[in-house]
Protein backbone atom coordinates (compact mmCIF):
# COMPACT_ATOMS: atom_id res chain seq x y z
CA UNK A 1 0.00 0.00 0.00
CA UNK A 2 0.94 3.49 -0.70
CA UNK A 3 0.44 6.62 1.36
CA UNK A 4 -0.01 10.20 -0.69
CA UNK A 5 -0.92 13.31 0.57
CA UNK A 6 -1.04 15.63 -2.38
CA UNK A 7 -4.29 15.75 -5.01
CA UNK A 8 -1.47 15.89 -7.83
CA UNK A 9 0.04 12.37 -5.99
CA UNK A 10 -2.82 10.88 -6.16
CA UNK A 11 -4.00 11.47 -9.77
CA UNK A 12 -0.65 10.64 -10.97
CA UNK A 13 -1.06 7.48 -9.11
CA UNK A 14 -4.34 6.62 -10.66
CA UNK A 15 -3.76 7.51 -14.22
CA UNK A 16 -1.42 4.74 -15.39
CA UNK A 17 -4.67 2.44 -13.59
CA UNK A 18 -7.29 4.03 -15.62
CA UNK A 19 -5.31 3.89 -19.01
CA UNK A 20 -5.29 0.48 -18.65
CA UNK A 21 -8.69 -0.19 -17.50
CA UNK A 22 -8.92 -0.97 -13.86
CA UNK A 23 -11.79 -0.02 -12.10
CA UNK A 24 -10.72 2.58 -8.82
CA UNK A 25 -13.22 2.21 -5.72
CA UNK A 26 -12.97 5.14 -3.03
CA UNK A 27 -13.90 5.05 0.78
CA UNK A 28 -13.89 8.10 2.19
CA UNK A 29 -13.61 8.41 6.16
CA UNK A 30 -12.21 10.39 8.93
CA UNK A 31 -10.22 7.15 9.84
CA UNK A 32 -9.77 5.85 13.42
CA UNK A 33 -10.97 2.42 11.68
CA UNK A 34 -13.27 0.46 12.86
CA UNK A 35 -15.05 -2.85 11.75
CA UNK A 36 -17.58 -0.57 9.65
CA UNK A 37 -14.91 0.91 7.72
CA UNK A 38 -13.06 -2.34 7.46
CA UNK A 39 -16.01 -3.84 5.58
CA UNK A 40 -16.47 -1.12 3.33
CA UNK A 41 -12.74 -1.57 2.25
CA UNK A 42 -13.23 -5.32 1.96
CA UNK A 43 -16.02 -4.29 -0.38
CA UNK A 44 -14.49 -2.18 -2.21
CA UNK A 45 -11.21 -4.79 -2.80
CA UNK A 46 -13.64 -7.41 -4.37
CA UNK A 47 -15.43 -5.12 -6.75
CA UNK A 48 -12.85 -2.81 -8.26
CA UNK A 49 -9.41 -3.21 -9.35
CA UNK A 50 -7.76 -0.44 -7.48
CA UNK A 51 -9.11 0.43 -3.88
CA UNK A 52 -8.79 4.28 -2.68
CA UNK A 53 -9.26 4.97 0.96
CA UNK A 54 -9.22 8.86 2.09
CA UNK A 55 -8.43 9.79 5.70
CA UNK A 56 -9.24 13.56 6.45
CA UNK A 57 -11.09 14.81 9.47
CA UNK A 58 -12.76 17.02 7.90
CA UNK A 59 -13.50 20.39 9.88
CA UNK A 60 -15.84 21.54 7.65
CA UNK A 61 -18.73 19.48 9.03
CA UNK A 62 -18.15 20.06 12.64
CA UNK A 63 -20.14 23.06 14.51
CA UNK A 64 -18.18 25.50 17.17
CA UNK A 65 -18.79 23.58 20.33
CA UNK A 66 -18.32 19.83 18.27
CA UNK A 67 -15.59 17.36 18.34
CA UNK A 68 -13.02 18.41 16.17
CA UNK A 69 -10.08 18.80 18.12
CA UNK A 70 -11.35 15.77 20.37
CA UNK A 71 -12.09 13.42 17.61
CA UNK A 72 -9.86 10.34 17.81
CA UNK A 73 -6.97 10.15 15.20
CA UNK A 74 -4.32 7.37 14.90
CA UNK A 75 -2.81 7.46 11.18
CA UNK A 76 -0.24 4.41 11.67
CA UNK A 77 -2.69 2.10 13.21
CA UNK A 78 -5.36 3.41 9.92
CA UNK A 79 -2.62 2.53 7.51
CA UNK A 80 -1.68 -0.95 9.08
CA UNK A 81 -5.40 -1.92 8.92
CA UNK A 82 -6.07 -0.64 5.32
CA UNK A 83 -2.68 -2.56 4.14
CA UNK A 84 -3.87 -5.72 6.14
CA UNK A 85 -7.41 -5.54 4.01
CA UNK A 86 -5.56 -4.68 0.41
CA UNK A 87 -5.81 -0.83 -0.11
CA UNK A 88 -4.05 -0.11 -2.68
CA UNK A 89 -3.65 4.07 -2.05
CA UNK A 90 -4.36 5.53 1.22
CA UNK A 91 -4.68 9.40 0.77
CA UNK A 92 -4.03 11.45 3.69
CA UNK A 93 -4.22 14.86 2.23
CA UNK A 94 -4.17 18.39 4.76
CA UNK A 95 -6.31 20.47 5.30
CA UNK A 96 -4.63 23.30 3.21
CA UNK A 97 -4.58 20.59 0.25
CA UNK A 98 -8.25 19.95 0.37
CA UNK A 99 -9.04 23.60 1.19
CA UNK A 100 -6.42 26.08 -0.15
CA UNK A 101 -6.35 29.03 0.58
CA UNK A 102 -9.65 31.32 -0.17
CA UNK A 103 -11.60 28.43 -0.71
CA UNK A 104 -14.88 30.09 -0.90
CA UNK A 105 -17.70 27.05 -2.91
CA UNK A 106 -19.04 24.86 -0.91
CA UNK A 107 -22.46 22.14 -2.08
CA UNK A 108 -25.43 22.43 -0.25
CA UNK A 109 -28.44 19.76 -1.26
CA UNK A 110 -31.59 21.47 0.13
CA UNK A 111 -34.80 20.08 1.38
CA UNK A 112 -33.04 16.41 3.07
CA UNK A 113 -30.93 18.43 5.06
CA UNK A 114 -33.40 20.53 7.71
CA UNK A 115 -34.07 17.96 9.78
CA UNK A 116 -32.77 14.94 11.65
CA UNK A 117 -28.90 15.74 11.89
CA UNK A 118 -29.81 19.25 9.66
CA UNK A 119 -32.55 20.03 12.65
CA UNK A 120 -31.37 23.58 13.74
CA UNK A 121 -31.46 22.64 17.30
CA UNK A 122 -28.81 19.43 16.46
CA UNK A 123 -26.10 19.84 14.15
CA UNK A 124 -27.40 22.10 11.58
CA UNK A 125 -27.88 22.14 8.02
CA UNK A 126 -24.23 23.58 7.83
CA UNK A 127 -22.79 20.01 9.13
CA UNK A 128 -24.02 18.62 5.57
CA UNK A 129 -22.50 21.34 3.89
CA UNK A 130 -19.60 20.58 4.87
CA UNK A 131 -20.38 16.76 4.11
CA UNK A 132 -21.21 17.16 0.43
CA UNK A 133 -18.82 20.02 0.09
CA UNK A 134 -15.73 17.45 1.38
CA UNK A 135 -17.61 14.16 -0.67
CA UNK A 136 -17.76 16.35 -3.76
CA UNK A 137 -14.23 17.40 -3.37
CA UNK A 138 -13.23 13.70 -2.88
CA UNK A 139 -15.01 12.61 -5.67
CA UNK A 140 -13.36 14.91 -7.79
CA UNK A 141 -9.91 14.27 -6.58
CA UNK A 142 -10.54 10.42 -6.99
CA UNK A 143 -12.62 10.27 -9.82
CA UNK A 144 -13.55 6.74 -9.02
CA UNK A 145 -16.03 4.30 -10.77
CA UNK A 146 -17.87 3.13 -7.63
CA UNK A 147 -17.80 5.13 -4.02
CA UNK A 148 -18.54 3.16 -0.57
CA UNK A 149 -20.42 4.62 2.17
CA UNK A 150 -22.59 2.89 5.41
CA UNK A 151 -25.71 2.83 6.47
CA UNK A 152 -25.62 3.97 9.97
CA UNK A 153 -25.14 7.37 8.36
CA UNK A 154 -28.54 7.07 6.26
CA UNK A 155 -28.70 10.80 6.06
CA UNK A 156 -25.30 11.64 4.79
CA UNK A 157 -25.79 8.73 2.53
CA UNK A 158 -29.18 10.12 0.79
CA UNK A 159 -27.31 13.58 1.05
CA UNK A 160 -24.59 11.70 -1.21
CA UNK A 161 -26.80 10.05 -3.21
CA UNK A 162 -28.70 13.47 -4.35
CA UNK A 163 -25.57 15.29 -4.92
CA UNK A 164 -24.12 12.93 -6.95
CA UNK A 165 -27.27 12.56 -9.27
CA UNK A 166 -27.90 16.22 -9.50
CA UNK A 167 -24.65 17.10 -10.58
CA UNK A 168 -24.19 14.59 -13.00
CA UNK A 169 -21.54 12.73 -11.40
CA UNK A 170 -20.13 9.55 -13.08
CA UNK A 171 -19.48 7.24 -9.76
CA UNK A 172 -22.21 4.62 -8.51
CA UNK A 173 -22.91 4.91 -4.67
CA UNK A 174 -23.16 1.93 -2.82
CA UNK A 175 -24.38 1.70 0.35
CA UNK A 176 -23.36 -0.91 2.80
CA UNK A 177 -25.41 -2.37 6.18
CA UNK A 178 -24.24 -1.33 9.32
CA UNK A 179 -21.79 -3.11 11.36
CA UNK A 180 -22.42 -3.73 14.82
CA UNK A 181 -20.92 -5.10 17.97
CA UNK A 182 -22.25 -8.64 19.43
CA UNK A 183 -24.54 -6.89 21.84
CA UNK A 184 -26.20 -4.68 18.91
CA UNK A 185 -24.63 -1.24 19.25
CA UNK A 186 -23.38 0.33 15.54
CA UNK A 187 -20.15 0.60 15.13
CA UNK A 188 -18.85 4.25 15.57
CA UNK A 189 -15.16 6.15 16.06
CA UNK A 190 -17.10 8.18 18.65
CA UNK A 191 -17.79 4.82 20.76
CA UNK A 192 -13.82 5.38 21.96
CA UNK A 193 -15.18 8.40 24.16
CA UNK A 194 -17.96 6.10 25.99
CA UNK A 195 -17.28 4.56 29.68
CA UNK A 196 -17.96 1.24 30.34
CA UNK A 197 -20.95 1.69 31.58
CA UNK A 198 -22.08 4.54 29.35
CA UNK A 199 -21.15 1.70 26.83
CA UNK A 200 -23.75 -0.40 28.46
CA UNK A 201 -26.23 2.22 28.08
CA UNK A 202 -25.53 2.74 24.50
CA UNK A 203 -26.74 -0.92 23.10
CA UNK A 204 -30.40 0.76 24.14
CA UNK A 205 -30.51 2.73 20.82
CA UNK A 206 -30.20 -1.04 19.08
CA UNK A 207 -32.61 -2.36 21.28
CA UNK A 208 -34.98 0.82 20.30
CA UNK A 209 -34.82 0.35 17.08
CA UNK A 210 -35.34 -3.87 17.64
CA UNK A 211 -38.51 -2.88 19.84
CA UNK A 212 -40.22 -1.17 16.57
CA UNK A 213 -39.20 -3.55 14.04
CA UNK A 214 -40.85 -6.10 16.31
CA UNK A 215 -44.04 -3.90 17.02
CA UNK A 216 -44.27 -3.50 12.68
CA UNK A 217 -43.77 -7.24 12.44
CA UNK A 218 -46.54 -7.68 14.88
CA UNK A 219 -48.63 -6.01 12.31
CA UNK A 220 -48.86 -2.34 13.75
CA UNK A 221 -47.76 0.43 11.48
CA UNK A 222 -48.87 3.65 12.70
CA UNK A 223 -46.38 6.06 13.88
CA UNK A 224 -47.32 6.66 17.42
CA UNK A 225 -47.51 2.80 18.00
CA UNK A 226 -43.83 2.38 16.61
CA UNK A 227 -42.41 5.48 17.89
CA UNK A 228 -43.91 4.18 21.43
CA UNK A 229 -41.88 1.19 21.42
CA UNK A 230 -38.49 2.75 20.89
CA UNK A 231 -39.31 5.56 22.91
CA UNK A 232 -40.00 2.47 25.93
CA UNK A 233 -36.67 1.04 25.34
CA UNK A 234 -34.89 4.17 25.56
CA UNK A 235 -36.73 5.50 28.86
CA UNK A 236 -35.62 2.24 30.46
CA UNK A 237 -31.76 3.14 30.11
CA UNK A 238 -32.62 6.76 30.82
CA UNK A 239 -31.79 8.34 27.52
CA UNK A 240 -33.76 11.26 26.06
CA UNK A 241 -33.07 10.89 22.00
CA UNK A 242 -31.90 13.99 20.38
CA UNK A 243 -34.93 12.85 18.13
CA UNK A 244 -36.54 9.87 17.37
CA UNK A 245 -38.72 9.93 14.10
CA UNK A 246 -39.88 7.90 11.21
CA UNK A 247 -39.29 8.99 8.09
CA UNK A 248 -39.29 8.53 4.62
CA UNK A 249 -36.62 6.90 2.34
CA UNK A 250 -36.80 8.85 -0.25
CA UNK A 251 -36.87 12.55 0.86
CA UNK A 252 -36.65 12.68 4.49
CA UNK A 253 -40.59 14.09 4.86
CA UNK A 254 -42.76 12.42 8.12
CA UNK A 255 -44.44 9.75 7.75
CA UNK A 256 -47.48 8.69 9.84
CA UNK A 257 -47.61 4.73 9.00
CA UNK A 258 -44.78 2.33 8.01
CA UNK A 259 -45.99 1.75 4.43
CA UNK A 260 -43.12 -0.49 2.09
CA UNK A 261 -40.02 0.91 3.57
CA UNK A 262 -39.57 3.43 6.02
CA UNK A 263 -36.46 5.22 7.98
CA UNK A 264 -36.49 5.34 11.63
CA UNK A 265 -33.49 7.17 12.84
CA UNK A 266 -32.44 8.03 16.59
CA UNK A 267 -29.63 10.27 18.14
CA UNK A 268 -28.82 10.84 21.17
CA UNK A 269 -25.80 11.78 23.46
CA UNK A 270 -24.19 9.31 26.45
CA UNK A 271 -21.66 11.20 28.17
CA UNK A 272 -19.29 12.73 25.60
CA UNK A 273 -20.67 10.63 22.85
CA UNK A 274 -23.35 11.92 20.31
CA UNK A 275 -24.16 8.34 18.49
CA UNK A 276 -26.69 7.71 15.96
CA UNK A 277 -28.39 4.69 14.56
CA UNK A 278 -31.31 3.80 11.92
CA UNK A 279 -33.42 0.82 10.78
CA UNK A 280 -35.65 0.42 7.69
CA UNK A 281 -38.76 -1.21 8.63
CA UNK A 282 -40.86 -3.04 6.34
CA UNK A 283 -44.55 -3.10 6.32
CA UNK A 284 -45.85 -6.47 7.18
CA UNK A 285 -47.87 -8.14 4.10
CA UNK A 286 -51.25 -7.23 3.87
CA UNK A 287 -51.25 -3.90 5.91
CA UNK A 288 -53.30 -0.80 4.75
CA UNK A 289 -51.42 1.31 2.78
CA UNK A 290 -50.55 4.74 3.97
Amino acid sequence: MRTVRTVDELRQALKAERAAGRTVGLVPTMGYFHEGHIALMRAAREACDVVVVSLFVNPTQFGANEDLSAYPRDEQRDADLAAEVGVDLLFVPSVEEVYPDGSATTVSVSGITDVLCGDPEHRGAAHFDGVATVVTKLLNMAQPDVAFFGQKDAQQALVIRRLVRDLNMPVRVEVLPTVREPDGLALSSRNAYLTPDERQRATALSRALGAAEVTVAAGSTDAPAVIAAARGELDAAGIEPEYLELRSTTDLSPVERVNGSTLLAVAARIGRARLIDNTLLKSPQGASPQ
